[in-house]
């Protein structure tokens, strides 16, 4: 992934500083950052909004927990790299990823059963408020 991007990087810079030979790296990363990072979000903004609206907080906090993890997994590996404190291996962050997915799954599952188990408590009493006030 690394080489990838390194090679598209290398792509872009000698397009760029062909037909802007004024523009140097700092601006080739502001411009493709800035373009990459706005895409990102407008191609999930319609998937936020429909979540919103459904009232699906734990999957909007899963999508935003999960794309931090995978920011965070790759910098330990990297910062294992640099420091020479590890090995950088991408198992490492495929385990790590599904760490985190299958806790997050547990975590969800304990809040939807705590809230099934809330609501069905309630309607019970809710039952008897609402025949007390009917009218006889």
């Amino acid at each position: 992934l690394v080489l990838f991007i390194a090679k598209i990087h290398d792509k872009l810079s000698d397009l760029l500083y062909l037909h802007f030979p004024s523009l140097n790296d700092k601006w080739l990363h502001f411009l493709v950052m800035g373009v990459f990072g706005t895409a990102l979000a407008l191609m999930a903004y319609p998937l936020i909004k429909w979540l919103v609206d459904r009232k699906m907080y734990l999957a909007i906090t899963w999508i935003y927990f999960f794309s931090l993890m995978f920011v965070l997994t790759f910098a330990v590996e990297i910062g294992q790299k640099i420091t020479g404190t590890g090995n950088m291996e991408f198992s490492d962050i495929t385990y790590g990823l599904s760490g985190f997915l299958s806790m997050f799954l547990l975590a969800a599952l304990i809040i939807k059963l705590t809230e099934l188990l809330r609501r069905r408590r309630q309607m019970p009493e809710q039952k008897a408020t609402d025949n007390s006030q009917k009218p006889q």
